[in-house]
């Protein structure tokens, strides 16, 4: 059984290369620049131009496109071994040499373009690497044993250091808090949007971004051997892996190459022996070799892979390497991440219980929403908006404070309201206990300390899922329930 799991991508815009980026890359500029002039060179033969216009584009397409494989097959070469590069190069010189310049040009133009195609999943490859990298922040705040604060290179850091982080700022070594207290976005790391509330002996990670509160962690990990690090490992070794198709490609190419020249030489010198004529015996050994260059096992291995790898990228879609797209058909059994995939990530209001016979539902939203209008966190937001949704008026709110890892805190109609963590209340009733059993979210609104009402919030699955799902469970042929 082969089994493939979809997860929300780490860095979504890390993967994504912009056309200045491709260009950035060599090949993918002789491989355009070849294009075009193989183009032009097509145009004016087909206009009946005078043929030394289009010789001399198609010639130049030899030029921008060829070079770099045939200096690559000229260095394998040295090391005695005989590659499909050079074979293709000397199979269009000999095209050309017979009159069939358009042919050799269009075998030119197949191989700059696969070498272009290669290459530029290479660079998406490398421009995720480096989007994951940048996660971790360069320096770190260190805490000596004076307790003086310097500024230090992240990567300078080691086991048993104390590090400070401030208010907003990210988390620069895996560790464990020993002081503080605070929400942490950890979505970069583990796709889950939600912040976690973090205190003392809570584990944190490099490349997180803290919240309100501050915090001081001491390191547990190398930043060698962080989860951020570990990754991109991961990443850079799956894009370095080759699919079986390819690796059975390579194998055979290099006794492939000899065969073709060993045979195009025997179809040059034996009917010369034996008294053919020059002209006809060069125009059968050159056709034979143009007709037995292997551009279509090329163009039927690597190009086909990268083309999906890149059709998925542009649909949202993380294909790790060519091997797992290529075992993709052989998939009986699909996991999937469910938060930022099967739903957006972004939590709404789902319930009202009332704790207190003197509020209503209105009420409870309409306290909650007033003490949260200046909350930055993402329960905070989706309180705000369902009240706004039911048009309820909100009262002004003073002493506002953000209580790290436990809720929020103001004054509103001269009493104090609180919007908090079940965990945070010391009575934690029971019914946000069975609100919180089947997933959902349960925040308290205590009214001068005494509990008025829970809300539940759920993430909110995204339009079509049960569509894709059903979708999959047919591809697969196997659907389960887990």
């Amino acid at each position: 059984m082969t089994c493939t799991t979809v997860q929300p991508t780490l860095a979504p815009e890390a993967g994504r290369s912009s056309l200045g980026g491709l260009w950035s890359v060599a090949s993918v500029r002789w491989a355009t620049v070849a294009l075009v002039l193989f183009v032009a060179g097509l145009v004016a033969q087909l206009v009946d131009a005078p043929s030394w216009s289009w010789w001399v584009c198609y010639l130049a397409c030899y030029l921008t496109g060829g070079w770099s494989p045939a200096w690559e097959g000229l260095q394998a070469l040295r090391s005695r071994t005989l590659d499909v590069d050079l074979l293709m190069v000397i199979a269009a010189i000999g095209a050309a040499s017979i009159g069939q310049i358009f042919d050799g040009a269009l075998l030119i133009v197949i191989f700059a373009t696969s070498g272009a195609l290669e290459d530029a999943a290479t660079k998406r490859t490398e421009d995720s690497v480096n989007g994951l990298l940048d996660l971790a922040p360069d320096r770190a705040v260190r805490i000596d044993t004076d307790g003086i604060e310097e500024s230090v290179n992240a990567a300078d850091l080691r086991v048993g250091d104390l590090v400070s982080v401030r208010p907003g700022d990210r988390v620069s070594a895996d560790g464990v808090v020993v002081d503080g207290a605070s929400d942490v976005d950890q979505s970069s790391v583990t796709g889950e949007p939600m912040p976690v509330a973090k205190a003392t002996d809570a584990e944190v990670f490099a490349g997180t971004l803290n919240g309100a509160g501050a915090l001081r962690i001491r390191v547990t990990k190398d930043p060698s051997d962080t989860v951020v690090a570990r990754i991109v490992a991961l990443v850079a070794e799956a894009s370095a892996t080759k699919a079986r198709t390819q690796l059975f490609i390579e194998k055979v190419e290099q006794h492939y190459s000899v065969g073709v020249v060993v045979a195009t030489l025997a179809l040059f010198a034996v009917p010369l022996l034996l008294g053919a004529q020059l002209q006809s015996t060069l125009l059968r050994a050159m056709t034979f070799m143009i007709v037995a260059s292997p551009c279509a096992v090329v163009l039927a291995t690597m190009p086909p892979l990268l083309s999906a790898i890149a059709n998925a990228g542009r649909h949202g879609v993380l294909v790790k390497s060519a091997v797992a797209m290529e075992h993709l058909a052989d998939t009986t059994a699909v996991t999937i991440d469910k938060t930022g995939t099967l739903t957006t990530g972004t939590p709404r209001l789902s319930s009202i219980e009332v704790i207190d016979d003197r509020y209503c539902d209105g009420d409870v939203l309409r306290i909650a929403a007033s003490a949260e209008q200046f909350s930055e966190h993402p329960l905070g937001r989706a309180v705000v908006a369902a009240a706004r949704a039911r048009g309820l008026a909100f009262a002004g709110a003073t002493d506002f404070a953000a209580l790290p890892g436990r809720g929020v805190r103001a004054r509103v109609a001269d009493r104090t309201i609180e919007v908090l963590s079940p965990r945070a209340f010391h009575g934690d009733p029971t019914v946000a206990s069975n609100l919180e059993r089947p997933g959902t979210t349960a925040v308290l609104v205590v009214v001068d300390a005494s509990a008025v009402g829970v809300l539940g919030l759920d993430d909110t699955v995204r339009e079509g899922t049960d569509v894709v799902v059903a979708a999959i469970a047919a591809l697969t042929m196997r659907p389960r329930r887990c």
